[in-house]
């Protein structure tokens, strides 16, 4: 039996007799009608996991039998012995000859589904008692490092947990686990004939180099002014929400089977700066002219049609300026649960705020949270990040690792780092006097081959290659797109 601990008014422990919500019986159950019939796995995998087992022994039961089916191979009491007769709970219970129990035991799998319900309602029962005691136990001791607002911040980390993932806490994992999830991943670049394991970024080369957009990923875009950081960023926003498409994915459950839900921070432009790019992209109208307003009948109309077409994209912004790193991860969990999200984009690093009076501690302290809230939200997370100023002084301005500004952590905690590069910008700003004739042909030679062409430096990569793709780029609109090769001169050029 287990008992829950609760705290009175003082924080001192109180005994409570109350045992802990579950159903042993439906536990056998539902094991006794998957040892017998293996296809009524489809019926309950998208409602349970082995974690929402009472019984450690019930746990490890489900977990060797999923793994076998999963394989293809047959559960069965004789099949399982083999791995479990070693089992010290097991053996509590009787040995392998509890498994031929549990199978015989099974009245029917009709009511299989019920089963798996009960199983997982009391499973969340007893993380909520457990979380509520946590909250009150803490909420009870005043502690000078851990103010109210803190432990609201967390609670609400752990209930979001709670009602995503079936737990608050998630503790050590099987090896097992961890491995049937790593081939579901590569799975799922294999049905997509050797294309992508993560989200399209919509740049074809830029998704050969990168696989596309990994869940749990953190990803740094970083350049110096005029780049193009925020532009290469709503570009690879606007592809990914315009993809956006949902339905059943493998496991049986819905999701996004296409592109995603992005969520925008832009803490330097508002919300209508961004959309304003976003449309001048989208509706292929210089920015300038929607500013201004000069616009022709026909590239109104376009410009209308596109506004219509973006009204359906799943592409939230939030544009609060100054977002500590807490609110940031608090505001992002509760745009996951109310609308689904698929891609964060932060623009950009050093305008979120931290706790730390120290800069290099504060900028470590947020690009250990965006990591974090990659990791806890299973998403991509893409933050744009400044450059030092010794870019300038260099004569080869292409930026590198030890360029990114006030701190190392930022390098250390990113899974690709990723620099933007437009050779044009600096390259124009020296152009000759029109009396030096030999100087100024070259120049107009040398800033014909760079027109239109950008560069993304991939210096950092944890699960891949590093190396540069090369980018078309058109300023008028703020548009990368993908860039047409030599070989493929005679076809058309895709955006």
């Amino acid at each position: 039996m287990n008992e829950v601990t609760s705290f009175n008014a003082t924080g001192t422990e109180v005994e409570n007799t109350e045992t802990m919500p579950h159903s042993i019986e439906a536990e056998q159950q539902l094991l006794g009608a998957l040892l017998t019939n293996n296809d009524v796995y489809d019926r309950v995998a998208s409602i349970i996991q082995p974690h929402h087992f009472y019984d450690p022994v019930h746990q490890r039961i489900y977990e060797t039998a999923v793994a076998r089916i999963a394989k293809g191979n047959l559960a069965s009491p004789v099949t399982l012995k083999a791995f479990l007769e070693d089992d010290e709970g097991l053996r509590e219970l009787g040995g392998p000859a509890y498994l031929a129990k549990l199978a015989g035991a099974a009245i029917s799998a009709f009511a299989v589904r019920d089963y798996a319900q009960m199983i997982h309602d009391t499973a969340i029962r007893r993380e909520l008692i457990g979380l509520g005691h946590d909250i009150v136990g803490k909420a009870t001791r005043a502690e000078v490092e851990s103010e109210p607002r803190d432990q609201i911040i967390e609670a609400e980390q752990k209930l979001y947990k709670l009602s995503e993932q079936g737990q608050s806490e998630s503790g050590f994992q099987s090896f097992l686990k961890a491995v049937t999830d790593a081939v579901n991943v590569a799975n799922a670049a294999y049905q997509r004939e050797g294309g992508l394991a993560g989200v399209s970024t919509g740049l074809i080369d830029m998704d050969k180099k990168l696989g596309g957009l990994h869940k749990s990923d953190l990803l740094i875009l970083a350049g110096r002014p005029s780049m193009g950081k925020t532009s290469l960023a709503t570009n690879i926003a606007y592809n990914v929400a315009k993809a956006y498409r949902k339905g059943t994915l493998p496991d049986g459950t819905e999701g996004t089977v296409d592109g995603g839900v992005v969520g925008f921070y832009s803490l330097e432009m508002s919300a209508e700066q961004l959309a304003g790019r976003i449309l001048a992209e989208a509706s292929e109208i210089s920015s300038h002219k929607i500013r201004q307003g000069d616009m022709e009948e026909s590239e109104f109309r376009r410009f209308v049609d596109a506004a219509k077409e973006l009204e359906s994209c799943p592409l939230f912004i939030d544009d609060t300026p100054a977002l500590p790193i807490a609110q940031l991860a608090a505001r992002a969990r509760r745009l996951k649960r109310t609308h689904g999200l698929d891609l964060l984009i932060v623009d950009y690093l050093q305008l979120v705020r931290g706790t730390s009076d120290n800069r290099v501690q504060e900028i470590a302290e947020i690009s250990m949270g965006l990591k974090a809230i990659a990791k806890e939200l299973n998403i991509p997370v893409m933050a744009l990040s400044q450059l030092s100023r010794q870019v300038e002084s260099r004569d080869d301005k292409r930026p590198q690792l030890s360029d990114l500004r006030e701190s190392g952590s930022i390098e250390q905690d990113a899974d690709v780092v990723m620099f933007v590069f437009r050779e044009e910008y600096y390259v124009e700003r020296e152009k000759p006097s029109d009396e030096k004739l030999d100087e100024m042909a070259a120049w107009q030679d040398r800033m014909s081959r760079l027109h239109g062409k950008a560069e993304v430096i991939i210096g950092k990569q944890r699960h891949g290659p590093i190396g540069t793709v090369e980018l078309s780029f058109e300023s008028q609109f703020t548009r990368f797109g993908n860039l047409v090769k030599p070989w493929q001169q005679g076809g058309e050029q895709e955006f």
